[in-house]
C-alpha cells in the first residue's frame, strides 16, 4: 500500500536515490540537501511502497518583492519518482498531499517551474496571468506556473519570484 508522509532523517539516501535517478543527474538531490541544511521553513514529502522510498516532492520559500512589501510563498521543486514507478498516479498524490500542507501551513501561493503538461491538472496556471515572473531568463511562460491558495494575501502582489539561492547552484 502506498503512503505518503513527512520526510524522516533515515530517508535521505534513499530521496538522493530517487532523484538522482529520476532526474539522471545529483544536481537536484545536491540543491534539496543544501536547502534542508539551511532552511527549516522547507517541506520534505516521500512516497512509500511496500516501505521502499518511491517518491519525493520538496517545497522551500521563494519570495515576491515589490514596492508595497515581500510576500513569501513556497517553490515545488523538485518532484521525482522512481522510473519503474512511474505512471501509476504516484506522483500526482504527492503533489495533492503537498498542496494540502501548504495550505495546512497558511501559505499563499506556489509556484512550480515544470511540464506545462502535468501541472494545470492541480489548478496551476501560468504564473504571468498573477503578474508573477521567473528569476531566470529564457524560462518560458508556459512553464513558470502558480497556484494561488490565498487570494486575499495575493491581491496585488506582483513582480519576479525568487527562489533560494541554493537553486543558482544547480541552474
Amino acid at each position: 500500500m502506498l503512503t505518503i508522509r513527512r520526510e524522516q532523517r533515515d530517508d535521505i539516501p534513499a530521496l538522493r536515490l530517487v532523484n538522482d535517478t529520476a532526474f539522471g543527474q545529483p544536481a537536484e538531490s545536491s540543491t534539496v540537501d543544501a536547502i534542508r541544511r539551511a532552511c527549516p521553513d522547507a517541506v520534505s514529502l516521500v512516497a512509500v511502497d511496500s516501505d521502499s522510498i518511491v517518491g519525493h516532492i520538496f517545497f522551500s520559500p521563494v519570495v515576491v518583492s515589490d514596492a508595497s512589501g515581500a510576500t513569501q510563498g513556497m517553490g515545488l521543486a523538485p518532484m521525482a519518482v522512481l522510473p519503474e514507478s512511474q505512471r501509476q498516479g504516484i506522483g500526482s498524490m504527492l503533489v495533492r498531499a503537498g498542496i494540502e500542507v501548504m495550505r495546512d501551513r497558511g501559505c499563499p501561493f506556489i509556484i512550480v517551474l515544470g511540464h506545462p503538461e502535468y501541472y494545470p491538472r492541480f489548478g496551476f496556471v501560468p504564473a504571468s496571468q498573477h503578474g508573477l515572473y521567473c528569476q531566470w531568463d529564457g524560462v518560458s511562460d508556459e512553464a513558470f506556473m502558480v497556484l494561488i491558495l490565498d487570494e486575499t494575501a495575493t491581491t496585488g502582489v506582483t513582480g519576479v519570484a525568487r527562489y533560494r539561492d541554493e537553486f543558482d547552484q544547480a541552474m
